[in-house]
């Protein structure tokens, strides 16, 4: 089946660009797009899609809010948001990370990118694997670092794989590498990040970096 995406963009150009680009691929289909954040909410609420693509300023409503009440309705099968910014750096990439935004992508990003990008997070996984995200995120919770410090008494229930399944997690490393890394099935690594998931409560594997930072469990760089 195709993956369903939602563009949510105040520009029309990005919209149409992006429905083009994303329309032209075999394996995914554009089912909707939306000016602001509220229609953005209200479109991917009516569609359910996989994917919604977010930029981040938008009127309105901004896409953290909107990617919140997106998130928050918890729907079955799961909408996955990808937040779009066109900065480097912005502050609002550690909260959406935060409230289960499963990655962002930077909108001069190659064609391919996007398209990757789409397929990834229709996939359950967090886009991580870029080199840009990984320096955004290293550098988002070390800014923070001085005036937050979580404590995290759930890491104390996971086993010495698990945990070390979730620093690999956190580094960006997809479900195969980390098969590689410790010469298991990947069969065997999924059901160690289902059962970390489970007991820390996260919804997914961008929830798992960010707890993984603030606990200390990774540090940046």
């Amino acid at each position: 089946m195709a993956i369903t995406v939602l563009i949510a963009d105040d520009q029309a150009m990005v919209r149409q660009g992006f429905g083009a680009l994303l329309g032209a691929q075999t394996d995914i289909s554009v089912v909707g797009d939306a000016p602001d954040g509220k229609v953005a909410v209200a479109e991917a609420k009516r569609l359910r899609p996989d994917v919604v693509l977010m930029d981040v300023r938008m009127p309105q409503m901004n896409g953290l809010d909107a990617a919140r009440a997106i998130l928050s309705a918890n729907f079955d099968p799961p909408v996955r948001v990808l937040m779009l910014t066109t900065f480097d750096i912005d502050d609002y990439v550690y909260e959406a990370l935060s409230i289960g935004a499963s990655g962002f992508l930077l909108k001069d990003a190659p064609a391919e990118e996007l398209v990757r990008a789409v397929r990834v997070v229709a996939d359950g996984e967090a886009l991580l694997a870029p080199t840009i995200t990984r320096r955004l995120i290293a550098d988002v919770t070390r800014r923070r670092a001085g005036v937050r410090t979580t404590t995290t008494p759930a890491l104390g229930t996971l086993t010495p794989r698990e945990r070390e399944v979730l620093e690999l997690v956190a580094k960006g490393l997809s479900n195969t590498e980390i098969a590689a890394a410790l010469f298991v099935a990947e069969q065997t690594v999924k059901t160690h990040v289902s059962k970390v998931f489970s007991k820390l409560g996260l919804r997914d594997r961008a929830q798992a970096v960010v707890l993984a930072y603030e606990s200390g469990l990774v540090v940046p760089g």
